[in-house]
């Protein structure tokens, strides 16, 4: 049986890293939610520019993307800073992620005597309390059922499909057969491969789903005068080879292997079950690394053609490239070469089998090059806009 080591947390989830989070409830704080997070070892700072004025499926996601990051396995101890008269408060949030069973404290800026100053002295007392307390718990060994993993592409060039991408579908799918969970979101990036994906439904109903999910999208932006096909690829994605959204779409799902799909998940939700599993997201990288979080998925392998630095503040980010140029060109940037499929005559499975050990160092706390550079980056969708109002609950 293959393990790793992790740190068990009160409801049996397992974190493959041990962080503080400083979670900013609205945009005002942000500022003292990073300065609080400076003076903390191995804490990050969770801000954001929304929180104030939110209503409807905005506010249902922002609030559960934050309260999902918290509970993220990756998460020892939280604090939570508000201001004080926005309407996803510190408390909204702080009271929900205290079901996890995790140390959790939340306050308001406005409620500190002294403002600012006072109210970031008293982050740093709560989160230090936090760190000292985080590093007692030790690692543990844990099979890889306990693990989610995040599928993500970005840049996306005509070599991603034949090289990176398959590669992390045969990933996808171990995680699937050791018992664990994989999340392949991007739902734009169906577009033409929707039969594909409900030939794999695990049955008629979440077969259903897939469909309406992707004619409710395309009727939606018809009605606004928009052919969405004609706007995919991206220009970046043609720059780098791709014709059609078709062939874009082919080396989306690529990513999530042959397994059977047990069901489709709102933004930033998390799975009710283990196998593999779709969200619904646009396509937006640094939003859907975000919503893989707040599912508590506490690794994600991102492929890139083109090359992208982001990463995540939460879950570790492991980026992929076949594109034999951009591994040179960005080469800090890149965890496993995957061009070697053209240049060295190497097979997927030789690759795979290079990420999967990457996959099981990270596990057990070897930093990604996201991590190493400092890339936290946190953007939360919002999909007020007709044609994303997609989702029949």
């Amino acid at each position: 049986m293959e393990e790793f080591l992790g740190y068990e947390r009160p409801k049996g989830e397992v974190g493959i890293r041990n962080k503080i989070a400083i979670i900013s409830s609205v945009v005002c704080v942000n500022h003292v939610a990073e300065q609080i997070s400076r003076q903390i070892e191995n804490s990050v700072a969770i801000t954001h520019p929304l929180g104030c004025g939110q209503f409807g499926p905005d506010f249902s996601y922002t609030l559960r993307t934050l309260v999902g990051l918290g509970k993220n396995p990756n998460v020892y101890g939280i604090v939570v800073v508000g201001l004080g008269c926005e309407n996803i408060t510190s408390k909204l949030i702080g009271k929900q992620i205290k079901r996890a069973k995790k140390p959790i404290e939340y306050f308001d800026v406005q409620d500190v005597k002294g403002g600012t100053n006072a109210a970031i002295e008293k982050g740093v007392k709560l989160g230090n309390k936090m760190a000292e307390e985080s590093k007692e718990l030790k690692r543990e060994p844990f099979d890889f059922s306990n693990i989610i993993l995040g599928l993500e592409c970005g840049g996306s060039d005509s070599i991603s499909g034949i090289t990176a991408n398959p590669a992390v579908g045969i990933i996808s799918d171990k995680i699937v057969e050791l018992g664990g969970i994989s999340i392949l979101p991007e739902f734009t990036e169906w577009l033409g491969t929707e039969h594909l994906l409900m030939e794999r439904a695990k049955d008629e109903r979440v077969a259903k789903k897939i469909k309406e999910t992707i004619d409710t999208f395309l009727n939606n932006t018809m009605k606004l005068g928009i052919d969405f096909r004609g706007i995919q690829p991206t220009p970046g994605n043609i720059e780098g080879g791709l014709t059609t959204i078709e062939e874009k779409s082919l080396g989306t799902i690529a990513k999530a292997g042959k397994a059977p799909i047990q069901g489709i998940l709102e933004y930033s939700e998390k799975p009710k079950g283990k196998g593999l599993w779709l969200m619904v997201e646009p396509g937006l990288d640094v939003e859907s690394m975000t919503g893989l979080a707040a599912a508590s998925a506490q690794i994600i392998v991102m492929t890139t053609g083109r090359g992208s630095p982001c990463g995540n503040p939460v879950a570790p980010v492991i980026k992929i490239c076949g594109n034999p140029k951009t591994c040179d060109w960005m080469a800090s940037n890149i965890d496993i070469d995957a061009s070697k499929i053209i240049t060295e005559n190497k097979k997927i499975d030789d690759i795979a089998s290079i990420l999967w050990e990457k996959v099981k160092r990270t596990c057990n706390g070897e930093k990604t090059y996201a991590e190493i550079l400092g890339f936290e980056d946190i953007a939360i969708w919002r999909c007020s806009a007709a044609p994303f109002q997609v989702f029949q609950s």
